[in-house]
């Protein structure tokens, strides 16, 4: 199942995909694509749903973050091998955990905003984790379990902000618009998230291309890992690290300016498509 949201930022709508690819309106039936709405008993009864019996969304309706109301935002860094050693860095003996703000949430194919005096503003094509259910010292074995679904997340960062100004990730990773999710959210009974094709191209350029079998720390391990440390509740999102070619890793260094354009994609998961402008 792929369900989305639709409308103005702010506004959204819940919504599904249906099997012609059109975006059906699931306001009668919840309120959001959020919280308990995520979990699993919840997710079988839109499931058991016939498509066709809910009114189509209008036209060209633009599509938000296909998650609403994220509390946590976290995001794992240095989780490919070839992108650590692009980045210079060593490959981590345990997941390196940082946050992105939540309200740099945004739809998949909404404007990204180059920060005020940036000039090392970066892409990262992930797949991001949707939780359905609260964890809490959860197993390995079982953290699938309490996984609503997946979708893709580019991962935008100011790179100056990230490693010069102190040593917090955060720093460079939260501004407005750095992350886009979507366009759908696809549960997990309908995609295997262990083996996904990615990719990431700038005004025509494939500058990353990789696979989330290369993960240093899989899905299920990160769940199981994460909720160590926080309790995880439904709607928070995940993102697991990105394969090489940022433009931090090339020779010389390439980044984002206003213009560009991204289109960025993981197998079953969609497409984003981004154009850049200053903020």
């Amino acid at each position: 199942m792929k369900l989305v949201r639709f409308g103005k930022f702010g506004s959204e709508k819940p919504g599904l995909i249906d099997a012609d690819g059109n975006v059906r309106d699931l306001s009668g039936v919840v309120s959001d694509i959020a919280g308990d709405v995520l979990g699993r008993e919840s997710l079988e009864r839109l499931r058991a749903i016939d498509p066709a019996s809910l009114p189509m969304a209008p036209a060209g309706e633009r599509l938000g973050a296909c998650v609403g109301s994220v509390g946590n935002f976290i995001a794992v860094g240095l989780n490919y091998a070839d992108h650590a050693a692009e980045s210079g860095m060593p490959v981590p003996a345990e997941p390196v955990l940082f946050n992105k703000a939540p309200s740099c949430i945004g739809g998949p194919d909404d404007t990204i905003l180059i920060p005020r005096g940036s000039e090392r503003t970066d892409w990262e094509v992930e797949l991001a984790v949707v939780i359905g259910s609260r964890a809490t010292y959860v197993s390995e074995a079982e953290a699938l379990d309490y996984v609503a679904g997946y979708c893709i997340c580019n991962d935008i960062s100011e790179r100056s902000y990230q490693l010069d100004r102190g040593g917090q990730w955060t720093k460079g990773k939260g501004c407005p618009t750095f992350g886009p999710l979507g366009p759908w959210l696809v549960t997990t009974d309908e995609i295997d998230a262990s083996d996904l094709a990615m990719s990431l191209s700038v005004n025509g350029e494939r500058v990353q291309h990789g696979s989330t079998a290369t993960m240093v720390f899989k899905v299920p391990f990160l769940v199981h890992y994460i909720s160590q440390f926080m309790i995880l509740e439904p709607g928070d999102v995940i993102t697991t690290g990105t394969p090489p070619g940022v433009g931090m890793g090339m020779k010389p260094p390439r980044f984002l300016k206003t213009g560009d354009r991204m289109e960025v994609s993981i197998d079953g998961l969609g497409t984003q498509r981004q154009s850049v402008a200053q903020g």
